[in-house]
């Protein structure tokens, strides 16, 4: 073991800058939320969630491994840095790009690992970008939930990105609908950033 421990301490430290990487949303009215800060608030709510949605599907869910795509999901923006969705919903050519030079990092710095602990972490950060299975679907959904939330939470409203609500039901629906509970959720968010002038009514 000891052999090992400084490719672990080399990956910790490249985990921890996690909290450098700023994401488009605010965390609070002031500042921006880092992809650290993310990543926490995505393991909490899946764990807080994960009853309700084991109700919907009839069957029990692998809440260890839902929690470790949390944390393990956006590793690779240390590096690729973090796009927002609304400049690469449309762009099929930088999705792609995106894409790619996350699994170039994510193999690079998993494949560091000392063997079972890499192939792990590996394999939980494909299960979430194939999002396959019914774990790494809601994980999917809720990731896609939070930002909205945040900027309903934080009043930063959607006035940068020029979105109205038929343009965040179309950003927002498709990855919800895996769950009626995250898009009961949704409707609350959108709704009530309707009424609060957060977010233009859809014409």
């Amino acid at each position: 073991m000891q052999t090992h421990l400084p490719q672990l301490l080399d990956f910790l430290s490249f985990s921890a800058r996690l909290r450098d990487v700023t994401r488009h949303n605010n965390a609070t009215p002031d500042r921006k939320e880092s992809v650290a800060e993310h990543s926490w608030h995505l393991a909490l709510t899946v764990w807080v969630l994960h009853r309700e949605f084991e109700r919907e599907c009839g069957h029990v869910l692998d809440l260890e491994r839902m929690v470790k795509m949390c944390l393990v999901h956006d590793l690779a923006e240390i590096e690729a840095g973090d796009p927002s969705a609304w400049v690469t919903r449309n762009d099929a050519g930088r999705s792609e790009e995106k894409a790619r030079k996350e699994q170039e990092i994510a193999e690079r710095r998993f494949g560091a690992l000392p063997g079972p602990l890499g192939d792990e972490l590996l394999a939980v950060w494909r299960e979430y970008e194939d999002g396959v299975t019914p774990e790494a679907r809601l994980v999917r959904g809720v990731d896609r939930l939070n930002p909205a939330l945040m900027r309903y939470l934080t009043g930063q409203g959607w006035q940068d990105v020029g979105a109205d609500a038929a343009a965040l039901d179309a950003l927002q629906l498709p990855r919800l609908a895996v769950s009626e509970t995250l898009t009961a959720l949704y409707t609350e968010v959108r709704d009530a950033a309707v009424r609060q002038g957060l977010l233009p009514a859809a014409p």
